[in-house]
C-alpha cells in the first residue's frame, strides 16, 4: 500500500469497518484471510439467527390476525437485515474483484500526477465531495449504532421511574424458543440485538463507503482525462508545415490516451460485477423499506418507536439516494470525454489525425454505467422510480388501513 496515494488514505478511512466486520479488503500487509473469513462467518450466522427470530415473529403474529400496523413494525428491520446480507456477500464472493479493482485504481492514479496546479483543481471538488459523504455517512452511521438500543432502554428506564414498573424491552421483534425477558437471559439477548445491528450497519458502510471511494476514483480518472485529450494538440500547431515526426508523436499520445480511457472502462466493469447484484435488491428492497417506515412513522403513536423507524426511513432514504448520485455522477463523467475531444483544437491538425480523435469520440459516447444485475442503470432517474414506487405502496397501505 503507497501511502502517499490518495486513493489508499481514503481506503484507510474506511479500513476499521471492513477489519472489525471480517469483510475482504487486502489493502494493509497484516491482512490474514482466513481469520476474516471466520470472523465473517460468525457475524453472518449471528445476525440472521436474530432475523429467522424476526420471520418467525411475523408469521406467528400473522397467524394470530394481528393488524397491518403490528405486523409492519418487523419488516423494515427484517429488510434492512436481508439488504445487509446481499451487499456484504457482495464483497465477499467477489474477492477477486475486489482486488483487481483495488489495484487497477492504484496503477491509475501512479500513471498521472495529482500534484500539479491543474490536476488538483480537477481533482479538489470530486474529493471534497466524498470527504463529505464520507464523513455524513460515517457519524450517521455511529449515531443510528448508539440510538437502535438506547431506545428500548430508555423506554424501560422510564416506565420504573415514573411507574414504578419494569417492562423489559428490545430493539428488534423477535421471537424465541425461551423466554427472553427472563432477568438471567435479558442482557445476554440484548447484547446480541446490539451486536447485530451494529455488523448490519458496519457492513452497509464498509460496501457503500468501497462504492462512492471507487466511483469518485473513478470519475477524477475521466476528468484527468478530458484535461489531456484537451491538451493533446497545441494551440501552436498547424497543418502547414508539419514535419513527419511531429504526426508519429501526436498519434503515440492518441494510443495512451486510448489505453488510459479503457482502463478506466474496465475499473468502471469491476464496479459493476462487485455491485450489480446487490444494487437489484437494493433497487427493489429500498421501495419496500422507504413505505413500510413511513407508513409506520405515520402511523404510530408511541414516540419510540416512531424515532426508531424514522431512522430507518432517514438511512434508506441517504443509502439508496447517494448510490444513485454516484452512479450518476460516474455516468455524465464518461459522456463529457466525448465533449472534450469537441472542445480540443482538432481543427489545427491534419485530417488523418482528426479522424483518430473522432473514433475515441464516437466509442465515449456511448457512456460508462453501472447497473442493478442488467435491470436498470444506476442514475438520478432511478432514484425518482424508486421513490415513485414507494408512494404507491404508501397511499395503497394507508387506504387498506383506513
Amino acid at each position: 500500500m503507497d501511502e502517499n496515494s490518495l486513493f489508499d488514505k481514503y481506503l484507510r478511512i474506511i479500513d476499521y469497518t471492513f477489519r472489525w466486520s471480517g469483510l475482504h479488503l487486502r489493502n494493509r500487509k497484516d491482512y490474514n484471510v482466513r481469520k476474516a473469513r471466520i470472523l465473517y462467518c460468525i457475524h453472518f450466522i449471528g445476525l440472521n439467527l436474530n432475523v429467522l427470530g424476526g420471520f418467525w415473529w411475523f408469521v406467528k403474529q400473522a397467524s394470530k390476525g394481528e393488524s397491518l400496523v403490528s405486523l409492519t413494525y418487523a419488516a423494515p428491520s427484517i429488510a434492512l437485515a436481508c439488504l445487509c446480507n446481499f451487499k456484504s456477500l457482495s464483497i465477499m464472493l467477489n474477492a477477486s474483484y475486489v482486488d483487481k479493482l483495488v489495484y487497477k485504481l492504484r496503477e491509475l492514479e501512479s500513471k498521472v500526477d495529482l500534484n500539479s496546479i491543474e490536476s488538483k483543481i480537477l481533482v479538489e471538488e470530486p474529493i471534497k465531495f466524498l470527504h463529505f459523504v464520507l464523513k455524513v455517512s460515517n457519524l450517521f452511521n455511529w449515531l443510528l449504532i448508539v440510538a437502535f438500543p438506547s431506545m428500548p432502554l430508555a423506554r424501560t428506564a422510564y416506565n420504573f421511574l415514573a411507574f414504578n414498573k419494569v417492562e423489559l424491552e428490545f430493539p428488534f421483534l423477535t421471537e424465541y424458543p425461551f423466554n427472553p425477558y427472563d432477568i438471567k437471559i435479558y442482557p445476554f439477548v440484548l447484547l446480541s440485538h446490539i451486536w447485530g445491528e451494529s455488523i448490519a450497519l458496519f457492513w452497509i458502510f464498509a460496501s457503500q463507503s468501497l462504492y462512492y471511494i471507487c466511483a469518485t476514483f473513478i470519475i477524477v480518472q475521466f476528468k484527468l482525462l478530458q484535461q489531456e485529450i484537451l491538451q493533446i494538440i497545441p494551440e501552436n500547431s498547424s497543418n502547414k508545415g508539419r514535419r513527419q515526426n511531429e504526426d508519429e508523436v501526436f498519434q503515440i499520445k492518441v494510443w495512451k490516451v486510448v489505453e488510459w480511457h479503457q482502463e478506466i472502462i474496465e475499473a468502471v466493469k469491476l464496479v459493476d460485477i462487485i455491485y450489480s447484484k446487490s444494487t437489484l435488491f437494493n433497487f427493489v428492497s429500498s421501495s419496500a423499506m422507504i413505505c413500510l417506515t413511513g407508513f409506520n412513522v405515520t402511523t404510530i403513536d408511541d414516540l419510540a418507536f416512531v424515532v426508531m423507524f424514522f431512522a430507518f426511513l432517514c438511512l434508506s432514504l441517504v443509502q439508496i439516494f447517494c448510490h444513485c448520485l454516484f452512479g450518476d455522477m460516474l455516468m455524465r463523467s464518461s459522456k463529457e470525454v466525448s465533449d472534450a475531444v469537441y472542445n480540443s483544437k482538432w481543427y489545427l491538425t491534419n485530417a488523418k489525425n482528426a479522424k483518430m480523435l473522432h473514433f475515441l469520440q464516437m466509442r465515449a459516447q456511448k457512456p460508462c454505467k453501472l447497473t442493478a444485475y442488467g435491470y436498470a442503470d444506476v442514475n438520478l432517474t432511478a432514484f425518482s422510480k424508486i421513490m415513485n414506487s414507494a408512494w404507491s405502496y404508501f397511499a395503497l397501505l394507508k387506504t387498506v388501513n383506513r
